[in-house]
């Protein structure tokens, strides 16, 4: 897109009331309701190291809306660093998982379940070693927030966007010390449509006067959900990545056309399709070098056989074993067991009778109206926002190829060109930083949540980018 074209795209979406015009939210915010400082968790090895404080806000005019979140203040300069809101993908996924998969203070030791409570371990890597995060569940529905009513349960893009500019706001309100810290707005996967709403949100409701005011200077977002079209880099990607062959890559650009999609009155283009679909059944789409877990893998039958030895002819441990055994200590299934014990929601402060079982990504009654947050960075970018836009190089889901055309498609100069940037001597990714204050980062090896597989490569990618140092 133009810088004409997009700005033109921008104000056709303010004025059809794409971008919900600051006079809904609400004027006038009170304080939430939040927990005292959390000193133990089961779980985890003694007090913790960190200050960890949980809670609910009630948002809209009636507080039908009950959003919980968990707030990790800064290890380093609190009174000073900046403060992130963060929320994880779905929609419906719980920011616990940001929280315990690379970017907060702990993680899951990532053993099969026996039983037991699963272990918690100190993640070294933490952003919050540099800035105060408040992980989000979001929206309404998703990990411990709830709705009062069947009506307070569902929602749209608009409205959860501005439910949690409300949030935010009515965070502050409690919090009055972190009043005049930098914010910035993050998250990855879906949340990519999440996040540069908000962000126009807040911007919109700085620029109305709307009290208390945030100190918004940017956001984040990783390997993110952007526009429709990104489905087509997938193919690109398979073809870049081996696992097409030239020809079928060949095959079907030419006979399905640029929009890579199925043309049922191309014989070629359907049978491109299909030998396509059979080259990537069984990839693990979050992470292409990962195995694939089964999604149904029956986890307390596989129990009895974790001290069983697999061996091939050479007595070496069987592929086949390892990966059982990897699917067992999948940490995305140890959740299940932490967040269902009672300890733990005890030692959590949530509220009793609202949330029956707990999944870290549940089924929400959301409506993702918005298809397409292309304007929302082009508007931002206007405004002089800084951007982190990153992507792990192995997602296959939300392949990097495709984040790099909308960027480019924004039409901006060029900073500085397309470089390495290296973390303990090893090239981590690359990188490239436009005119509008965004940067845009590759993590080598990195997932569809790159921090939880690259943990210490994304902490130096985000501690570089928030200090304004270059990558």
């Amino acid at each position: 897109m133009t810088h004409a074209s997009v700005h033109q795209f921008y104000y056709l979406l303010l004025v059809t009331g794409i971008i919900l015009n600051v006079s809904s939210q609400v004027k006038v915010v009170v304080a939430d309701t939040h927990s005292p400082a959390i000193k133990f968790l089961p779980g985890f090895p003694g007090p913790l190291p960190f200050r960890l404080e949980t809670g609910y806000v009630g948002v809209d005019k009636s507080e039908d809306v009950q959003l919980f979140y968990y707030f990790v203040e800064s290890q380093r300069k609190p009174k000073e660093d900046p403060v992130i809101l963060w929320m994880t993908g779905g929609p419906g996924c719980s920011s616990f998982s940001g929280l315990a998969m690379g970017i907060g203070p702990i993680y899951f030791k990532e053993v099969p379940y026996d039983g037991t409570l699963p272990t918690l371990l100190l993640n070294p890597d933490a952003w919050t070693k540099t800035a105060s995060m408040i992980f989000l569940d979001y929206p309404v529905g998703t990990g411990f927030s709830y709705g009062r009513t069947s009506i307070a349960s569902r929602t749209d893009d608009n409205q959860a966007a501005a439910q949690a500019v409300q949030f935010v706001r009515k965070w502050l309100v409690s919090h009055p010390e972190f009043l005049s810290n930098p914010f910035y707005v993050g998250g990855d996967s879906y949340a990519g449509i999440f996040v540069p709403i908000i962000t126009q949100m807040m911007s919109n409701g700085n620029e109305a006067g709307l009290k208390p005011s945030i100190n918004l200077k940017g956001y984040i977002a990783g390997n993110p959900k952007t526009f429709p079209a990104e489905n087509n880099f997938s193919i690109p990607f398979s073809h870049g990545k081996g696992l097409i062959s030239d020809e079928l890559y060949e095959s079907l650009i030419r006979s399905c056309g640029f929009d890579l999609k199925p043309d049922p009155d191309s014989t070629e283009c359907t049978e491109a399709f299909e030998a396509y679909n059979q080259c990537i059944d069984g990839i693990n789409s979050f992470d292409i070098l990962d195995i694939n877990c089964p999604i149904d893998l029956p986890l307390r039958r596989l129990l009895s056989n974790e001290n069983r030895v697999f061996s091939d002819r050479f007595g070496e441990t069987s592929l086949s074993a390892q990966s059982i055994s990897d699917c067992l200590a999948d940490a995305h299934e140890l959740f299940d067991y932490w967040f269902n014990d009672e300890k733990v929601r005890n030692a959590l402060h949530t509220r009793k009778k609202t949330i029956e079982t707990w999944t870290r990504c549940g089924d929400v009654e959301y409506d993702g109206q918005i298809k397409d947050v292309r304007p929302y960075h082009a508007n931002l970018s206007t405004k002089g926002y800084r951007s982190l836009i990153y992507s792990g190089d192995n997602d296959w889901l939300v392949p990097f190829q495709s984040t790099q055309a909308w960027i480019r498609g924004l039409n901006y100069s060029i900073f500085d060109d397309w470089r390495r940037w290296i973390v303990e001597d090893q090239i981590a990714g690359y990188t490239r930083t436009y005119s509008n204050k965004m940067t845009f980062a590759t993590v080598k090896g990195g997932s569809h949540t790159a921090p939880d597989n690259r943990p210490a490569e994304c902490y130096a990618m985000f501690e570089r980018w928030v200090s304004e140092k270059p990558l």
